[in-house]
């Protein structure tokens, strides 16, 4: 099996990239950086510049399926330009995808794309599943919308659409766990805002596991990428500290001196989505990593 991936030198894409490998599934993928094509049998590097609607149409090649993770960062400075580049990396590279399958002879049968819980309502108490939400009122939950709407039009194509909005993913690499393990290493880590806010996480192997699964089962639809334990943000610094044997002695962050410093982009660290795992779960996925502790013990 060989597949296409977009954003595979990400934190994702990567770990993606190294669960296809042991599953003996070929790798091709797209970058923007002509430095970072490598030319192997089992991953070969194409270019491409969504933003410039150019794409080496090679990377079609004996693809099957498509598992596309193109897209900016969430996690910079949200000026004007750059909520603009947010949501166009993610259209523009949907778009380009869908331009090439449309004019050139291919195999791809599965569009694999990823999505985000911030699409979901911030709530303390509304569970989240897959057709059964409320959206949220900002940034980020547009974002999602349009990203998933662009993804749904390659059904036009003939193509399965999967979408899988993905949770906090923790990875020992860098990413959500690295930022709130660096201030408790320096005893200045505290809880964010009220504490209470639900993080629904995922072990990033675990998430690599899970596009393998819908990929290898060609399931279609929604589905919620999140570990079936969610913990709220208290007790998630709290057990990062207890891993990393540090203690917390500052009293919580507050609401209003998170949003000074972030401004609209206080949404991703105080807002609070529940969501729920069941779907994935009764498709027969396993989760590895079910309980925060034992995944920062693997992690940390």
């Amino acid at each position: 099996m060989r597949i296409l991936i977009t954003g595979a030198t990400g934190l994702v894409g990567q770990n993606i990239v190294k669960h296809c490998h042991k599953s003996d599934i070929a790798v091709n993928y797209l970058t923007t950086s002509k430095d970072k094509i490598e030319k192997n049998q089992d991953y070969q590097g194409f270019y491409w510049n969504p933003e410039k609607d150019e794409i080496d149409t090679n990377c079609l090649k004996n693809v099957s399926a498509i598992i596309n993770l193109a897209g900016a960062s969430v996690a910079k400075p949200w000026t004007k330009s750059y909520k603009k580049e947010i949501l166009n990396s993610r259209i523009d590279s949907l778009k380009v995808l869908k331009r090439s399958l449309s004019e050139n002879n291919h195999h791809v049968e599965h569009l694999i794309s990823a999505s985000a819980v911030g699409l979901y309502e911030d709530s303390l108490t509304k569970l989240h599943e897959e057709d059964n939400y409320e959206k949220g009122d900002n940034f980020l939950a547009e974002v999602v919308e349009k990203w998933e709407n662009a993804a749904d039009e390659f059904e036009d194509l003939g193509l399965e659409v999967s979408k899988i909005r993905i949770g906090v993913v923790l990875s020992e690499k860098d990413g959500a766990l690295e930022k709130m393990k660096s201030p408790i290493e320096k005893y200045i880590g505290a809880p964010l805002g009220s504490g209470k806010q639900w993080q629904s996480w995922i072990h990033i192997d675990d998430l690599s596991e899970l596009f393998l699964h819908i990929l290898e089962l060609r399931m279609e639809g929604v589905f919620n990428a999140v570990a079936p334990n969610p913990i709220n943000n208290e007790e998630l610094t709290e057990a990062i500290a207890k891993e990393l044997n540090k203690p917390l002695i500052l009293p919580n962050v507050p609401k209003f001196v998170l949003k000074l410093m972030l401004g609209e982009m206080a949404v991703i660290v105080l807002g609070s989505q529940l969501v729920s795992s069941k779907k994935i779960q009764s498709s027969g996925f396993d989760f590895k990593f079910s309980q925060i502790q034992p995944a920062l013990k693997d992690l940390l």
